[in-house]
């Protein structure tokens, strides 16, 4: 079983910055895929970004040039680097780890104050 626990959620204001972590532990296969989604209230869950374990990254056209995602293979954790945030960012973010099944963490609240 694999382990995901998200951290550095919080509230900020508008053109803020966050830095989200999630760490996985357990039985984590070496070759994997993490991914950070988003779910806004009412509204369907979201890919935000993902990262395999050889650094090749991807992103939501509405992040791209504002969130960073990164990884430290040795920690195994990846990190999501927020910048310029905006209203429509708020949402819970989750991290998600694929190696043949989806290992789902508990979500963090991301509120952006205009």
């Amino acid at each position: 079983q694999v382990q995901l626990v998200e951290s550095g959620g919080g509230l900020v204001q508008a053109g803020g910055s966050l830095r989200l972590s999630c760490a996985a532990s357990g039985s984590i296969p070496s070759t994997n895929v993490m991914y950070w989604y988003r779910q806004a209230l009412g509204k369907e869950r979201e890919v935000v970004a993902r990262i395999n374990t050889y650094g090749t990254t991807h992103y939501a056209d509405s992040v791209k040039g504002r969130f960073t995602i990164s990884r430290d293979n040795a920690k195994n954790t990846i990190y999501l680097q927020m910048n310029s945030l905006q209203p429509n960012d708020t949402a819970v973010y989750y991290c998600k780890l694929y190696a043949l099944r989806d290992y789902w963490g508990q979500g963090t609240q991301v509120t952006v104050s205009s």
